[in-house]
């Protein structure tokens, strides 16, 4: 079984875990779970995807199409984890708001980013 982040850290969700499973990092399966999860954030996927094709395509190589499934990859671990989601946003809120010392935001920013991309790359889920 994957480890997890310990409950009340920034990354976990206590008693709370993920309400989907990770999907396969297919463009299709990641279409899929974006649309249950997010489905205001369909149209940002397409275009993104359609850049990655037109990308991939004039350079002849698979990187934009890898970064393309990494970064929608990144945005499903976080939105899964319906109280993760909510405090990145929260701590997005706080640094753009700039009326608080923004370091220890950032930090937990990054972690529950990092925590997303280990869970994006079968890390732990």
């Amino acid at each position: 079984m994957p480890e997890t982040p310990e409950a009340g850290h920034a990354t976990g969700d206590g008693l709370y875990g993920p309400f989907i499973p990770m999907p396969e990092l297919t463009p299709d399966a990641l279409r899929t779970t974006v649309a249950r999860i997010a489905p205001s954030r369909i149209p940002a996927l397409t275009q993104h995807l359609f850049e990655a094709t037109t990308n991939a395509l004039q350079v002849q190589s698979l990187a934009p199409l890898r970064a393309f499934v990494h970064s929608w990859a990144v945005f499903v671990a976080i939105e899964r984890h319906p109280q993760r989601a909510a405090r990145l946003r929260e701590l997005e809120r706080i640094v753009d708001a700039g009326e608080q010392e923004p370091a220890e935001a950032i930090a937990e920013i990054r972690e529950i980013r990092a925590a997303a991309a280990a869970a994006a790359s079968g890390t732990w889920a």
